[in-house]
């Protein structure tokens, strides 16, 4: 069902660690199955079943006082399954109008995050829920979670020419570069729903949304990795991303490295850029589209070494696209119509086709 790149108990072996990451810790991930309650408790066929990982989020809207930046929690819905036995009976559907509402009042989950509490029962309210569907645009779509941008810019590996090239003017991160990044990271992220909160007319019900791009969200990918690297390559990597500039003017990326075809079939390998930032994005184009560039070519020469097939960087922005254009780079700009559609089900009061969602990117998939 994943690929050849694990046996079938080394996948479950990494399931159960990925249950002692920080974001799935205390209560992060909930595992849910439909059933029928009327069976004897112990003898209850599964239908099907998926889990949901409870993550921070943000969202902003113009109120009465200016733009506000609210902070709750979101979930992240991942692994849909039906029994073969029992496919073609709506069964997956049946779970997903059911889950969807029910992950709008869910508070199980990590503790101490700062939520909407509804005032008549003291229950948590969820600001949204996301999925990245497999199977299109409709199934889910049918089901409650609307479609949004599914687009990548996609670079393939260039191994590093040893003793040629020119010394980069970006740096290598690794995981100790990480937490003040991701605490900067939303600082930014916040500031720039409050400048699109800003720019909404009085009364207009339209929300912006974002997850958290915080340090435990993207240590989820990076210690599903270093599982997956393990077990493939018997190390683990030291370059996570790579920074360009100086402090005010900085750009960087955080990625991971994907296996689903192991060392056998690398087409099923992809190197994800997790998040590409631009600290201040009123800098010169000529300037990002050199950090851009900079980055991208280690992103490349890291991808030759384990063993990509291609570097994909989800939803880039305008200013990203046109960095692209200038870097001189070799890409393909591909919009996805099967494979991981980032799709969303609000739950405030707004329709969901007035969400703008805020750092559509891979940091955000489970």
């Amino acid at each position: 069902m994943w690929g050849p790149a694990l046996r079938v108990e080394e996948y479950l072996a990494r399931e159960e660690f990925l249950m002692t990451v920080p974001l799935a810790k205390n209560g992060g991930v909930t595992h849910w199955i439909l059933t029928d309650r009327n069976a004897p408790p112990d003898n209850r066929p599964i239908y099907a079943s998926c889990e949901s990982l409870r993550k921070r989020a943000l969202a902003s809207r113009l109120g009465p006082d200016g733009p506000a930046v609210q902070e709750g929690i979101a979930h992240g819905i991942a692994s849909v399954f039906t029994n073969p036995r029992y496919r073609g009976k709506g069964y997956a559907s049946r779970m997903m109008k059911e889950l969807g509402p029910k992950l709008a009042e869910w508070s199980e989950g990590r503790k101490g995050a700062k939520a909407d509490q509804s005032e008549e029962n003291g229950t948590t309210r969820s600001l949204f829920s996301v999925l990245y569907s497999d199977i299109g645009k409709n199934f889910y779509a049918k089901n409650g979670w609307a479609v949004f941008e599914s687009t990548h810019l996609c670079f393939k590996p260039v191994a590093a020419a040893a003793g040629e090239a020119p010394p980069s003017k970006a740096r290598p991160l690794g995981y100790h570069d990480l937490a003040l990044l991701c605490h900067l990271d939303e600082t930014l992220v916040r500031g720039k729903m409050q400048q699109q909160a800003r720019g909404l007319a009085s009364g207009d019900k339209k929300v912006c949304a974002a997850l958290a791009p915080e340090l435990d969200q993207f240590l989820w990918h990076l210690m599903r990795e270093d599982f997956m690297t393990k077990h493939i390559f018997h190390k683990t990597p030291e370059v996570r991303g790579a920074l360009f500039g100086e402090p005010g003017r900085r750009i960087w990326a955080v990625w991971t490295r994907g296996y689903y075809g192991g060392l056998d079939k690398i087409e099923g390998n992809t190197f994800h850029i997790l998040r590409f930032a631009v600290e201040d994005e009123s800098s010169p184009e000529d300037y990002v589209a050199e950090g851009f560039r900079a980055i991208i070519q280690i992103a490349q020469a890291e991808a030759a070494e384990w063993r990509s097939f291609d570097i994909q960087m989800w939803n880039p922005s305008e200013l990203l696209r046109r960095a692209a254009q200038k870097s001189g780079l070799e890409y393909e700009l591909v919009d996805r119509e099967k494979d991981s559609i980032a799709s969303l089900m609000w739950y405030g009061d707004e329709q969901t086709a007035a969400v703008d969602w805020v750092a559509n990117e891979k940091y955000a998939w489970c």
